[in-house]
């Protein structure tokens, strides 16, 4: 039910932005790349971090080769996880970074002067485009800490029931059982 709610929310947010976004000039547009450069700058920056603090032996065997000249496989099955939102701010620094040479050339057009309003409306669907993928991509860097949260917590959980188990259990040491049949056996001289 969500992800249906978040796709009827993109696209009416996509459709607003190609409608009214053709009123608003490239000059405003601008800042606003750039300040969604920035978020998948720090974006990139901080899953790069989680990497190297959740998996260092990991990414210290992917950039180097052991004995042999063999990588070994160690269970890096979060890797994944943390190595997404890497690759869609990868992805979305490099198309503002495009859009940064294309712009200033596709204003030097003459043909392209008589349709302003639909490049301005296309600039601004780019631009909700990339900051919507950009939302998905923040959301998804949060997984790390969710992990290491929900983690921290079942070992919480785990260790009070163990404590709760041990409190009220009484141990004591018993004598070590004799065995019957060992003892009949030495009896009889076997």
């Amino acid at each position: 039910m969500i992800r249906v709610l978040a796709y009827v929310a993109s696209i009416a947010i996509l459709t607003m932005s190609f409608w009214l976004g053709r009123e608003v000039p490239f000059s405003e547009q601008w800042p606003l790349f750039e300040a969604l450069r920035t978020t998948a700058a720090i974006i990139f920056a901080v899953v790069g971090a989680w990497l190297a603090i959740i998996y260092p032996d990991r990414l210290k065997i992917s950039f180097s080769q052991l004995k042999g000249g063999k990588k070994t496989a160690q269970n890096g099955s979060g890797i994944g996880k943390l190595f997404t939102p890497v690759a869609h701010s990868t992805a979305i620094l490099c198309v503002i970074l495009l859009l940064g040479i294309l712009a200033p050339l596709i204003k030097t057009i003459d043909v392209l002067h008589d349709h302003v309003e639909l490049l301005r409306g296309c600039s601004y669907l780019v631009l909700s485009s990339l900051t919507l993928w950009q939302l998905w991509t923040v959301i998804l860097s949060l997984v790390p800490a969710d992990v290491i949260v929900t983690q921290s917590n079942n070992d919480e959980r785990r260790q009070k029931t163990l404590n709760g188990l041990t409190s009220q259990a009484r141990f004591e040491k018993r004598p070590p059982e004799r065995d019957e049949r060992k003892g009949k056996d030495d009896e009889s001289g076997n």
